[in-house]
């Protein structure tokens, strides 16, 4: 068992394989999608799933897989580069290397959410865009845990301490539009577990309860001037 905080961390990513849940994916997939072109930087790559998907769009050029990790799983070594770093720092890449950043599920393990956001601004070229999620901690399931155990659930154990940093919406568009990014829009995955059951509010009310309360993730998008 690991003794050290960054230790416990790494040995949590090794354990989840750095796989999301499908749901995120095809949220951030649907939007990434639309503004894929050229080089595409894939921050956080886990098991490097969205790296495939972004090299099998036709108007991609390159992609960059980034992650504490090595590379593994779907990640293509014909079809994707993979840059093995610790994402608290600064990426031994250029400045203004990438025309798309995709950041799954990543910003909540790091530990300066500003100085993440000004890295990817950094790497982004003008007009370059983000894509990027982190838990929904404003959702119903997430504000109970907040009541009952005193923290937002995915900030509780097992996730703690691989997860330790927790955004509202709110802190999203302030975090990104202070590191320089414009048009932030924050919108949510429409998927979210019932406490206690094994069922979805989208199930139970035939999808029409989506939104802030009723999605586990949120998905927001900016550009670069």
């Amino acid at each position: 068992m690991p003794d050290n905080l960054a230790e416990r961390r790494v040995a949590n990513a090794v354990r989840t394989g750095g796989i999301s849940a499908g749901p995120i994916y095809d949220a951030v997939l649907r939007t990434a999608a639309l503004h894929a072109r050229g080089d595409v930087l894939d921050f956080g790559a886990g098991s490097g799933t969205v790296a495939a998907q972004m090299a099998d769009i036709p108007a991609v050029t390159s992609v960059t897989a980034a992650d504490l990790a090595p590379a593994a799983g779907e990640a293509s070594p014909s079809k994707v580069r993979w840059v093995q770093a610790d994402l608290n720092e600064a990426l031994p890449l250029p400045a203004a290397s990438f025309d798309l950043v995709v950041a799954v599920e990543i910003i909540e393990h790091l530990e300066n959410p500003r100085a993440v956001a000004r890295e990817w601004k950094r790497l982004l070229r003008p007009g370059g865009t983000l894509v990027m999620s982190t838990p929904n901690v404003e959702c119903i399931r997430s504000l109970l845990a907040l009541w009952f155990r005193g923290h937002f659930l995915p900030f509780t154990e097992p996730w703690y301490p691989a997860h330790i940093t927790a955004l509202t919406a709110a802190d999203v568009h302030r975090v990104l539009t202070e590191a320089g990014f414009l048009d932030v829009q924050v919108g949510y995955t429409g998927h979210g577990r019932i406490p206690k059951l094994a069922v979805t509010w989208q199930q139970l009310s035939f999808g029409a309860l989506r939104g802030r309360r009723y999605s586990d993730n949120l998905v927001a998008i900016a550009r670069v001037p």
